[in-house]
This record gives structure tokens, C-alpha cells and sequence, in this order.
């Protein structure tokens, strides 16, 4: 009689299970925080490789999703005829919603997954086992350099994303639909608020990218020493990674507005 409700709770409990070794494990991250910095050569290598690497993916997603939404608005905003508000709302949802939360879905997808396969790698091949005979924490030399890389680099793609963005919507907006210059960056400048709209969306991305990348380093030092198990940890980062920035991004909105 009990045999169905099992297999659901161990699921629940193992889920429960690894929240709290997620938990834990950001501990042992903050812990060994000060001894990593040591490594700033590694923390600039990996900025290197999650911020620079990605910016092809991120400027073009930027692009084109400033155009997008500059063609779908600028034919709902004539229904009322408030063509002249195209600008403002473009780079309000850029600035607020899809600035940061598609940067962290496309981080997500490209440096978050070779960040937990790399991980992933050396927890197979015994390098992690080696650096603690070896006395040297895997946490802080392995794990923390690439934790502050998605901070670090997070911000920085965010602001890359909205300024393609508000250059694509310029291009279909002003040089294809016909919306005056001056009034597409005019209403935009008057309305846009720097410290209530661009800056909340500067400390999403901030959270997105601790997020994504705490999810990418556990996942992969917590992978088990397989092929098998470094593939199932790359595509559990890149779902819960999804999940988890868009509800982050649900609670942050709801507190910062």
C-alpha cells in the first residue's frame, strides 16, 4: 500500500538534500574567499574566459532582441497611438527584465555549462583528489576564482546586452519604421530613471550571475567521476539555472518595485 508514495518521497528528499549541500557549500565558498584571492592571476583568467568568451552570444542575443521588440511594440504602442513612447519602453524592459534576466540564461548556457564540465573533469580524472594531498584547497583555487567570475562578469554582459538592445531598437524603431530621432531618445532619457531602472537591473544581474555560477561550481565538484555524470551535471546546470533566475528575478522584482 505504501510502495507508491515512495519513490515521490525519497525524490523530495533528495531534493531537499541537495539544497542543503548547495547551502553548505556557499558557506565553504564565503569561507574561503580570503584565501583565494591569492590567486587574482586565476580570478582574471576566468573573468577572462566567462566574460570575454561570451560576449559574441550575449551582444548578438542583444541585438537582435532590441529589434524584436521594437517591431512587436511599435504596432501594439500605434493601436493607441503612442508611437512616440517606442524608446521609453524599450529600454525599460531591456533595462529592467531582459537585460538581465536573458544575459543569465545565455551565461547560463555557455560558461556555466564548460565551468562544470571542466570541474566536472577534474573530479574524474582525480586532479581535486591530487590538490588536496597536495595541501591546496580545491575550493579556494578551483572553485571561488570561477564564483567570482560570474559575479564579476554578470554586470558587465548585462550592460552590454541593453546597449545592443537600445541600438537594434534605433535601428528598426528610428531607420525603418519611421519614429523621430529626437523623440525616441528624448521620451527615453526623460522617463528612464538611473538608480530605480537601470541600477535594479546592475544588482539583478549582480545576483543572477552569483546564482548561476554557485549552481555551475557545485554541480561540477559535486559530480560523480563518470562520463555519464559529468554529462547529467551539465544539463542539470543549465535547467536549474533557468529555474532558479527566473524565480530570483520573480522575489527581486517583487521587493525592489
Amino acid at each position: 500500500m505504501s510502495a507508491q508514495p515512495q519513490p515521490r518521497r525519497n525524490w523530495l528528499v533528495r531534493g531537499i538534500a541537495q539544497i542543503g549541500e548547495g547551502g553548505l557549500f556557499f558557506l565553504a565558498i564565503l569561507a574561503a574567499l580570503p584565501k583565494s584571492l591569492r590567486h587574482l592571476r586565476e580570478i582574471c583568467r576566468q573573468v577572462w574566459f566567462v566574460g570575454a568568451m561570451s560576449l559574441v552570444i550575449v551582444m548578438t542575443c542583444g541585438l537582435f532582441t532590441g529589434m524584436v521588440l521594437a517591431l512587436q511594440l511599435y504596432y501594439t504602442l500605434s493601436i493607441f497611438g503612442g508611437t512616440a513612447a517606442l524608446g521609453t519602453v524599450v529600454a525599460l524592459a531591456l533595462f529592467r527584465e531582459l537585460g538581465p534576466v536573458l544575459t543569465a540564461i545565455l551565461v547560463a548556457g555557455r560558461a556555466g555549462t564548460a565551468v562544470t564540465a571542466e570541474i566536472g573533469l577534474m573530479r574524474a580524472t582525480d586532479q581535486i583528489d591530487a590538490m588536496e594531498m597536495m595541501a591546496v584547497d580545491p575550493i579556494a583555487y578551483i572553485v571561488v576564482p570561477r564564483y567570482l567570475a560570474g559575479v564579476i562578469a554578470m554586470p558587465l554582459l548585462m550592460c552590454l546586452f541593453n546597449a545592443l538592445g537600445l541600438f537594434g531598437g534605433h535601428l528598426v524603431g528610428v531607420n525603418w519604421l519611421g519614429v523621430d530621432n529626437g523623440t525616441f531618445w528624448g521620451n527615453m532619457t526623460a522617463t528612464v530613471d538611473l538608480w530605480k531602472d537601470i541600477l535594479d537591473g546592475v544588482w539583478k544581474s549582480a545576483a543572477f550571475g552569483a546564482v548561476v555560477m554557485l549552481i555551475a561550481v557545485f554541480n561540477g565538484y559535486t559530480t560523480s567521476p563518470t562520463s555519464e555524470g559529468v554529462a547529467y551535471s551539465t544539463t542539470r546546470t543549465v535547467v536549474f539555472s533557468a529555474i532558479v533566475v527566473l524565480a530570483v528575478d520573480f522575489v527581486m522584482t517583487a521587493f525592489l518595485t
